[in-house]
């Protein structure tokens, strides 16, 4: 009997860095990096290096940002062990300095929480001791972010030599733990040091799927005759895995693949249970189950090789001598019973009769399931012999590499099922089409075309992909669309992902970028300033890379430029309000309309010599400015208040000085008219006086 534990392989951390991987490999022409190796598992890092997945130390980290401005675009995948909060900074540095360099940061939240533990509850006045191994980057990361005195022992005897040797009276002790670690170990250690000082705090950071993991094995090492740990040796968890079997069972082995399975001596009866640390892939724990499975059939048809003539896997015929709610039993002409069990009858188990399908005396065709089930029968399957018949198809499409048709009947754990003929396909979540933790119920009850990829034709399993299936006829579409793609050719597209530098636009099959500075006149932060994923643009091709498969698009016209419009309607010696935007050193900016402000030079701020532009104007004001110059060629609009406070003085001395011609006139005409009327009055007196 084998026994596969069921917290076995990946645990979440680990998973989620290999599912990001595996999403970044599916981006052409991406450069993919690991910061040291994604996990602990040979067999694995050699499938990703031979696609092309480069495991790098810290020390190049800046050489691979640097290579963006010349090689393209490149992405540095951060394991799930984490990192110190220096090197965090410096990767969050250079990912804004080189935009084409792109960090994603796979870093368990476990170990992020035992960050921020290490982080918040330490200090001068604190003592901080970890229970890890000090190589291992996991522990070294954590430490990184512990202030004050600190150290890391990974049993009893490291500890009792650390707080003999290590100062710390007066100090308040914090004990976390690496998220891996052996979990009884740490629950005795937290009572010894309960016991020595009242005033220490612990944190339970023990993951709990390793909690989990450790139970379980104990468990199954504790009730089997023989434990297959499955994992490298240099993973932290697996060697706790396997300690902790190993003291309960003396006959376990640690194993990497199923080629170092060991040769054990079987008996009748021998118990073999098989658990997996948390970075071992799930399909080298297939592998060694179902070898551990087919030694141990092997070791049952030798046991029975003389009660039997039947083997299994045969096909075989019977009369029906007996029926019950439970099955039928079967003549074969041999010394044991045949019996089909109801759930073996049909594929539709839940409308299974076997008195209403049966009769005595029927002949029914079956497959041997079991020579011996330990009670004298042979067990058979009907709905194997009936599956087999649309099995032929099924793997004649899997050698053909034909694309399959059906409908999605069922959302499971980890995936959906596809029901074809009498056999239901597993199509795992990573190759649904769906994006990852996206809803897979949208697919319930669809059609969908797929390929298969995997089979197994002893259990008739089958593994399908619609994601292949989807890419292929993208591939096609693609094909099809660059072969008529021309420069300035427009087209209604879908924004499907925003990033830091631009928005990547799907034209119809094929992704083309719109840089920020396409799409807006004005300086944006962030495309989401202009536009939203699944929103509709118009856009065109502003240059075409065919060889590494690239489209940068155009979307901002000379309809959208708001300094076009302005200047179309606006000229040199316009007078308009300005709302103060900025202010410099060397003058201040004002907004003239939404999008489009100018300078006002600190010798165009007043008529007055300005020592400071804040002296004089202020953020927010708005003011009246002439518009000095418009530079359409370099977008630049020169403004000014001097101008007309210049004018506006002019424009007085003017009126003064027209009064004042007005006063001295009207002056010169009384004293004229006075002269007159002297005149006058002296002509009459001398004509009087000759009279």
């Amino acid at each position: 009997m084998v026994t596969l534990a069921e917290n076995a392989g990946f645990c979440f951390g680990v998973k989620r860095a290999a599912e990001m991987t595996e999403r970044l490999l599916a981006e052409p022409g991406l450069r993919i990096y690991t910061l040291g190796d994604l996990i602990h598992n040979r067999t694995y890092l050699s499938q990703l290096a031979e696609r092309g997945v480069v495991s790098v130390g810290f020390d190049r980290v800046d050489e691979i940002a640097r290579s963006t401005e010349t090689e393209g675009p490149a992405a540095l995948v951060i394991r799930a062990h984490g990192i110190p909060c220096e090197q965090e900074e410096t990767l969050r540095s250079l990912s804004e300095r080189f935009p084409a360099f792109k960090v994603y940061d796979m870093t368990c939240p476990n170990v992020k929480k035992i960050h921020r533990i290490a982080a918040e509850n330490t200090g001068d006045d604190t003592f901080f001791l970890l229970y890890g191994a000090p190589d291992h980057p996991e522990p070294v990361g954590i430490m990184s972010y512990a202030k004050g005195e600190k150290a890391i022992f990974s049993d009893e005897a490291e500890l009792e030599k650390i707080l003999k040797e290590t100062p710390h009276e007066g100090k308040r002790l914090v004990f976390a733990s690496q998220t891996t670690q052996n979990l009884p170990l740490w629950k005795k250690t937290q009572k010894i040091i309960q016991k020595l000082y009242t005033n220490s705090i612990f944190f339970d950071t023990i993951c709990s799927v390793t909690e989990k993991r450790q139970k379980e094995a104990i468990a199954l090492a504790e009730t089997s005759d023989c434990m297959i740990v499955i994992g490298s040796r240099e993973s932290s968890n697996t060697r706790h895995l396997f300690d902790l079997c190993s003291s309960r069972c003396p006959e376990t082995y640690l194993i990497e693949s199923v080629d170092q399975l060991p040769n054990v001596p079987r008996k009748d009866g021998f118990r073999t249970s098989i658990t997996a640390g948390a970075s071992t892939p799930g399909g080298i724990i297939t592998e060694v189950f179902q070898a551990m499975e087919e030694k141990l059939e092997n070791f049952e048809e030798m046991l029975n090789d003389s009660l039997k003539t039947l083997h299994t896997g045969e096909t075989v015929t019977g009369i029906v001598t007996a029926i019950d709610q439970t099955g039928i039993f079967l003549d074969l002409g041999t010394k044991q019973t045949g019996f089909i069990a109801a759930e073996q009858l049909s594929a539709e188990t839940d409308k299974v009769d076997p008195a209403k399908m049966f009769k005595i005396g029927d002949e029914v065709k079956a497959f041997v399931i079991r020579v011996n089930d330990g009670d004298g029968m042979i067990t058979l399957s009907k709905k194997r012999v009936d599956a087999d018949k649309s099995w032929i198809s099924i793997e004649e499409a899997y050698r053909d590499g034909s694309i399959l048709e059906g409908k999605v009947s069922e959302i499971v754990k980890g995936g959906l099922v596809i029901a074809i003929d009498k056999h239901s396909i597993f199509i795992p979540a990573s190759h649904s089409g769906v994006p990852k933790d996206g809803d897979l119920s949208v697919l319930l009850g669809t059609t969908q075309r797929f390929k298969l990829i995997e089979l197994d034709d002893t259990r008739k399993r089958a593994l399908g992909s619609i994601r292949i299936v989807k890419r292929a006829e993208r591939a096609e579409a693609e094909a099809a669309l660059w072969a008529t793609l021309e420069v300035g050719q427009r087209f209604k597209g879908t924004v499907k992902n925003l990033t830091s530098y631009g928005a990547f636009v799907d034209i119809g099959g094929i992704d083309g970028m719109v840089h920020n500075s396409e799409l807006s006149w004005k300086r944006i932060k962030h495309p989401s300033q202009v536009v939203s994923v699944g929103q509709e643009i118009d856009v065109y091709v502003k240059e075409l890379d065919p060889e590494k498969k690239r489209i940068s698009l155009g979307y901002k016209t000379e309809e959208m430029d708001v300094f076009s419009v302005f200047a179309a309607n606006h000229n040199e010696g316009d007078v308009v309000q300005a709302k103060i935007v900025s202010i410099m050193p060397f003058g201040a900016f004002a907004e003239v309309a939404d999008g489009v402000d100018g300078l006002i030079h600190i010798s165009r701020l007043s008529r007055e010599k300005v020592a400071k532009p804040e002296d004089v104007v202020s953020i927010g004001q708005v003011v009246d400015v002439k518009i000095t110059e418009i530079d359409r060629e370099n977008r630049k609009l020169g403004l000014s208040i001097r101008a007309i406070e210049e004018e506006k003085a002019r424009a007085e001395e003017a009126v003064a000085r027209e009064a004042e011609k007005a006063e001295r006139e009207a002056a010169e005409k009384a004293e004229a008219e006075e002269k007159a009327a002297e005149r006058a009055e002296m002509e009459k007196y001398i004509t009087g006086v000759i009279e």
